[in-house]
């Protein structure tokens, strides 16, 4: 897919996390992983790369420190994001049901393979 094909971009910590919403959902999106925090050039990348002050942009990153952290920083950066929360019972992303996950980017508007869902 082109870096510019969707106007739709998860922003997520991990490989892991990644991987997990990439079985779920069934939308052009580019999922971009930050690999934990962002120092400002790895920021400023990013933001040109994949065009995110154009961009429909969705934060979904753990509940854990490190991600509260990461969320923070990234809605600073780009105030127009929606947030996408995995519980807190989970904590991680790549550790939350594919259900839960299902039904949150259903809530977030997206597009999921009914498998999940049940």
């Amino acid at each position: 897919m082109m870096i510019n094909e969707s106007n739709k971009v998860i922003i997520v910590e991990g490989l892991s996390d990644k991987r997990q919403i990439e079985k779920i959902i069934d939308d052009k999106v580019i999922i971009v992983c930050t690999n934990g925090t962002l120092g400002v050039e790895k920021l400023d990348e990013l933001l040109e790369t994949y065009e995110l002050d154009e961009k429909d942009v969705y934060i979904l990153v753990d509940e854990d420190p490190s991600g509260m952290k990461l969320r923070k920083q990234l809605a600073r950066e780009l105030p127009h994001a929606e947030h996408i929360y995995v519980s807190s019972e989970y904590r991680e992303v790549a550790a939350t049901p594919m259900k839960v996950l299902a039904n949150a980017l259903i809530g977030a508007r997206f597009t999921v393979n009914p498998t999940y869902l049940l």
